[in-house]
């Protein structure tokens, strides 16, 4: 069967009662029907004085197009934990509307470790996404009005930053021209689209701890320079305010559920390889504070998310994970050994051999951060015992632990020696450090990751970053943490260069500063803020029954 229609089948239990095994009070869920609610602000009052739990990291060596499987592995290690009687909560990111009708698809897992109603969260589920976009165009909306109204701010046209996003992967709005057909349309100006999920917008709803907090945050976006070169902020538009009413309840996390009925907290969604590929620091507090086992997840290799996840939103929340699970896939492993897609599903030790030292690196490199791994090798029908077990004494060698985790088509079951492995390391205690320090340059913070993260040899700046950094330094924020941009299929910023590429530099394009969510953005090769679709995207094979039934929908 495929995944939507396993998901079908499921009958599914009442929010509320999924609400209350979690321990929240039926009073501080916001229902959105039966299988969907908001978590209401007093239930932060509540737990505030609570010990935290266990934080368990889900990352994954570097994928492949399809990607590995590691929201299936987090959701699977999830429902396991509860059939060893665990107290745990499942903390997930939000789908974007791009990958579902990309290349990708969703971010409710697989097979019969999925988040439910899976249909649901991966179209508009509780709104959150529309409300980002709208927020994020008011504020475009504004500027370009001020600037067609007079423009007391003297902005200049030619270097105002934010641009308008769309949570769908539309190439041929990267780049566009605005303001055509006469004065009443506004002053012409060059413009463009991000996918929502890069927007500064979205970065703030995740790190974002409250209401206050969040407005502040929008208020200090940098919009714009002005004729003399001054910084213009959203707040000088007298717009944040509004833009935090259209949040309101966006920056209330969502409570949903596994096929096996364990609580999931699934907010905000922004992609790893454009921003900083984790869920909300709301959600994360919450199921720290709900759960004995927090499980939560970050975008694409250990090398994007997990470092993001680690050197930024714990900088932020001041959190401290006790475990990493590494997830690797046999098929991944192959094809940064150069195998090609289309063989994938063949037996290969020699490519397999080829592609582990990619994994060997992601191991090495979570232990630099002071806190143990663990390797999950999700398990697929094509895998070789041959195959299994030469992952098995790569990872004996890197003496870290390793279980086969057969969690798409067992579910909890599948992982249970996995679970049992993750919760022995958690008793462990964790040295858990940053990369970087806050007192470091910029480019010592990025050359500090080149080197140790994506073991490069230098970093190489452009005339055009050099000259974004300096107006960085001019406004005083050195001492933020940066968010690298780069591709996610390879530990270098080169996509071609797959496995475990060496004798390259990291090429620095462009430097911007996200003010609001206090962190500086690298941008690296050719990586876009605004995907486009793939010769076939899944938009094509999905459909729906004249009874509103989903179809076709992974």
């Amino acid at each position: 069967m495929t995944d939507i229609e396993i998901a079908q089948k499921v009958k599914l239990k009442n929010i509320k009662e999924i609400g209350e095994k979690a321990g929240i009070k039926e009073d501080e869920l916001e229902l959105y029907g039966n299988y969907k609610a908001k978590l209401q602000d007093k239930i932060y009052k509540r737990l505030s004085e609570k010990k935290d739990g266990k934080l368990i990291l889900v990352t994954a060596s570097n994928p492949t197009p399809a990607g590995e499987g590691k929201t299936t592995v987090t959701i699977g290690l999830g429902q396991a934990m509860n059939k060893l009687k665990k107290n745990a909560v499942i903390a997930l990111r939000e789908p974007s509307l791009g990958p579902v009708f990309g290349i990708k698809g969703g971010a409710t897992g697989g097979g019969y470790s999925q988040v439910l109603p899976m249909e649901d969260i991966n179209l508009h589920f509780t709104g959150d996404m529309h409300a980002i976009t709208a927020a994020n165009n008011l504020l475009c909306a504004a500027l370009d009005n001020h600037i067609h109204q007079g423009n007391n701010l003297k902005i200049d046209v030619r270097k105002i930053l934010i641009k308008r996003c769309l949570d769908i992967n539309d190439r041929a709005l990267r780049n566009t021209i605005i303001g055509l057909g006469g004065n009443i349309n506004g002053v012409p100006r060059e413009d463009g689209f991000i996918i929502t999920v890069a927007t500064e917008i979205m970065a703030i709803l995740c790190l974002a701890s409250d209401l206050t907090d969040l407005k502040k945050r929008l208020g200090n976006i940098l919009v714009a320079y002005n004729t003399k070169d001054k910084p213009i902020y959203a707040k000088d538009l007298k717009v944040n305010s509004a833009m935090t009413v259209l949040l309101k309840d966006a920056i209330k996390p969502n409570l949903v559920q596994t096929i096996e009925g364990t609580p999931v907290i699934m907010h905000g969604g922004p992609f790893a390889n454009i921003a900083h590929g984790c869920n909300s620091v709301r959600a994360t507090r919450i199921a720290l504070k709900l759960g004995d086992y927090c499980i939560t997840e970050a975008g694409f290799g250990a090398d994007l998310g997990a470092e993001k996840f680690l050197d930024i939103k714990c900088r932020v929340a001041k959190l401290k994970p006790s475990c990493v699970v590494i997830v690797a896939t046999i098929r991944a492993l192959k094809y940064g050994g150069g195998a090609k897609l289309k063989d994938l599903a063949k037996e290969d030790l020699q490519s397999l051999k080829s592609g582990l030292p990619n994994l060997g690196v992601h191991i090495e490199n979570m232990r630099k951060y002071g806190v143990p791994v663990v390797v999950a090798l999700n398990h697929f029908s094509t895998d070789s015992d041959k195959e299994i077990n030469e992952v098995r004494k790569f990872c004996n060698k890197k003496n870290a632990e390793f279980s086969v985790a057969k969690i798409h088509a067992e579910g909890g079951n599948g992982g249970i020696d996995l679970a049992k492995k993750v919760c022995k390391i958690c008793s462990k205690k964790s040295n858990f450090t940053f990369m970087y320090t806050d007192n470091m340059s910029i480019k010592e913070k990025i050359l500090t990751l080149a080197k140790e993260i994506y073991r490069a040899d230098g970093v190489v700046y452009t005339k055009e970053s050099e000259r974004a950094l300096e107006n960085i330094k001019k406004l005083g924020k050195e001492n933020l943490p940066v968010c690298i941009a780069k591709t996610q299929y390879s530990l270098s910023d080169d996509p071609a260069k797959l496995g475990l590429p060496k004798n390259f530099n990291i090429t620095v394009r462009d430097i911007s500063i996200s003010n609001g969510a206090e962190f500086i953005v690298v941008i690296t090769g050719n990586i876009l803020r605004m995907p486009g679709l793939p010769k076939k995207p899944a938009a094509e094979k999905i459909d729906i029954t004249s009874t509103g039934k989903i179809k076709n929908m992974f």
